[in-house]
């Protein structure tokens, strides 16, 4: 079955990233918006770029990113994951690689829920002895 590009899904708390990489020069678009555009903190954009720097595929593919859910930092970290996804899809020889640089682990730490009682998920309400 031959396709013009591949596909990875990414997730990051409420985030949902679904990423296709097509061949091409190395632009990436998020939710339609330069990913300049997007995320305009550089430290975002080294995120999302980390997996293609670290596979030295920077140049070689156009990414196309639909993002969903939570804050920009959780949809970075998402866009994140689906590239590597992707690549995996792309060469399975990258899997050691990305996956010693922990790109691959979906990361499932989220926010633990308010308890009844409490004044927050852990903190209490405060105490009084007398």
């Amino acid at each position: 079955m031959s396709q013009d590009f591949f596909y990875g899904t990414g997730k990051r708390k409420t985030s949902v990233s679904r990423t296709r990489l097509y061949k091409g020069t190395g632009t990436i678009t998020v939710n339609g918006r330069e990913l300049g555009d997007y995320f305009p903190r550089a430290t975002l954009q080294m995120i999302i770029r980390q997996p293609l720097k670290l596979t030295k595929t920077l140049e070689k593919f156009n990414i196309a990113c639909r993002v969903t859910g939570g804050g920009l930092s959780g949809q970075a970290q998402a866009v994140r994951h689906g590239i590597s996804r992707a690549l995996l899809e792309f060469d399975p020889e990258m899997r050691g690689v990305l996956k010693r640089a922990g790109f691959l682990t979906r990361d499932s730490r989220v926010k633990e829920r308010k308890k009844y009682g409490q004044r927050a998920a852990r903190a209490r309400f405060q105490y009084s002895k007398r």
